[in-house]
């Protein structure tokens, strides 16, 4: 009769060792998505991301480096004024309209006169 008791103390003690390890790895990864949410910052939620959007004085203080990603509002030309490059088209063949150049897009530039 005390095999008995003691073989159902020895799988409940199992099960109980199993629940909490569960509840062990359940908080362990709790933990690291908090990191990851916290590690991400303020605003992360609303699309900030890895960059900042950049408007106006700010984007005029940018400086001309040799790979140029394109800001919001900006044109050809405009890069083209601000940096003293006149053969932008000429360098970036995957431009293929100057009118389509849209925020995030990466040109080459070969800046003459930084502003």
């Amino acid at each position: 009769m005390a095999s008995r008791q003691h073989r159902g103390l020895g799988s409940s003690s199992s099960w109980v060792a199993a629940a909490a390890d569960t509840a062990s790895w359940c908080l362990a990864l709790s933990l690291v998505a908090l990191l990851l949410v916290c590690s991400l910052g303020p605003g992360a939620g609303a699309g900030a991301g890895a960059g900042s959007v950049v408007r106006g004085a700010a984007l005029s203080a940018r400086p001309c480096e040799e790979i140029y990603v394109v800001a919001e509002g900006e044109t050809l030309h405009s890069i083209s004024d601000k940096c003293g490059d006149p053969y932008i088209l000429e360098q970036n063949p995957h431009v293929h309209d100057p009118d389509d150049v849209f925020p995030g897009l990466v040109i080459k530039i070969t800046p003459s006169k930084p502003r």
